[in-house]
């Protein structure tokens, strides 16, 4: 692949630490050929693979009462999870810059099958824990690599197969809810060992996905790798401060996104008194807006600039959250539908412009913004979770609804890319 920062051709340097490795390979198939079954397979994968892990969350009200947890508590196993993944995914994304494995991605989908299998049959909180670990520690191997492959089966448009790519995790995220609505809380914690199937499945398509890696890795390696493009290159400090205030705006966006995707329920049921499956059925109106959001943000980026999706994401969302908390049942959850929508837009968009910060490093990036952004859900459950408890959770909410203003140092991104034609 030829390691450009933009398609407008503008290069930046491969890596703060000095010259970024090649790409494992050196040019993308045609969009129309295989390269849309394997951004089909990766979607699909990455859809089981988040629908999975979007069950604890979702089975938080059940284990709350079956465990006696208090808010601290489920924030904590929520930190687990959060934890394990975002802090092994920068290794695993470095490593795999310099080995790439491609069937660690269907290692990693055992890996939270072995989680979900014992998360339906842990009897202590200890057990709890451990299995949200497994599933983070799958997650961790799954990310950097699948966000490699997309990017190798984008035949040039990056934006799009991150969109793909990331639709498929959002769309499994808010399909966890709705499951565990009609499925874990009528059938009990054991029923999480149904979506056992789900994880044979998509270990399956990893596999068949694995097997294209492979075969791209080797017609690479036959065909001799290219090196970083040339042109005018960003100073270091540049790089640096740039990926910083890309990591505070996914520092706001998920610390935001973790007071509702873990605490929405909890907010609707003592608020406004509706049960615990209706509310699981209100934080799915918000995920599958996380969803639609993700689809959009990608092409848009390809098509008019990345910090064109970033600031919209900042400037649109501001007087949605501060409305959030002041506003009736209906409101709320219609207020929920713009919320997800925009905030969900940056995230391809902030993923493809680091990526064509440090061209060669796509594995690292990957696993650096994935891990950060598990990493800050998870911290915000755990810091949100104490907070509701030592106050109440309306006045969390009330407090999250100025988190997108972070967003504004987005100012001092440099402009990478020339928006281009679609």
């Amino acid at each position: 692949m030829d390691a450009r920062a933009s398609e407008g051709g503008v290069a930046v340097e491969a890596s703060v630490a000095g010259p970024a490795p090649a790409e494992p390979v050196a040019r993308s198939v045609p969009a129309a050929g295989p390269t849309a079954l394997v951004l089909g397979g990766l979607s699909l994968s990455h859809l089981l693979n988040d629908m999975m892990q979007s069950l604890l969350p979702a089975i938080y009200p059940l284990l709350k009462q079956a465990y006696a947890l208090d808010f601290g508590q489920i924030g904590f196993l929520t930190l687990a999870f959060q934890l394990t993944a975002s802090l092994l995914q920068p290794v695993v994304g470095l490593f795999t810059d310099k080995r790439p494995m491609p069937f660690s991605l269907a290692t990693g989908m055992l890996l939270s099958l072995c989680g979900l299998l014992l998360l339906s049959n842990a009897g202590s909180y200890g057990l709890l824990i451990l299995a949200a670990c497994l599933v983070g520690l799958g997650s961790a191997i799954f990310h950097p690599e699948a966000s490699r492959v997309a990017r190798l089966a984008s035949g040039g448009r990056y934006g799009l197969a991150q969109s793909v790519f990331q639709v498929g995790g959002n769309a499994g995220t808010a399909l966890g809810p709705l499951l565990a609505a009609f499925i874990v809380v009528p059938l009990g914690q054991r029923s999480v060992a149904l979506f056992a199937l789900a994880a044979l499945a998509g270990f399956v398509v990893l596999s068949l996905v694995g097997r294209w890696y492979r075969d791209r890795l080797a017609a690479g390696a036959a065909r001799g790798k290219k090196g970083a493009g040339t042109g005018r290159a960003l100073p270091r400090s540049r790089i640096v401060a740039t990926i910083a205030v890309l990591l505070v705006l996914i520092f706001s966006k998920y610390f935001y996104m973790a007071s509702l995707s873990s605490y929405f329920t909890f907010y609707l049921i003592h608020r406004f008194g509706v049960s615990v499956q209706e509310s699981q059925l209100y934080l799915f109106v918000f995920l599958g807006a996380v969803a639609a959001g993700t689809v959009v943000g990608g092409p848009i980026g390809d098509r008019f600039g990345r910090k064109v999706v970033i600031w919209g994401s900042i400037l649109g969302v501001l007087p949605f959250t501060l409305a959030l908390p002041h506003v009736n049942l209906f409101w709320t959850v219609v207020l929920t539908v713009p919320i997800g929508l925009i905030l969900a837009s940056a995230m391809p968009a902030i993923l493809v412009y680091a990526q064509e910060l440090l061209p060669g490093r796509v594995g690292l990036v990957g696993g650096l913004f994935f891990g950060f952004a598990f990493g800050m859900g998870g911290l915000g459950a755990a810091v949100l979770g104490e907070l509701a408890d030592r106050t109440s959770i309306e006045f969390v909410y009330g407090l999250c609804a100025f988190l997108p203003a972070v967003g504004l140092l987005a100012a001092f991104l440099p402009r990478l890319e020339s928006p281009r034609a679609a």
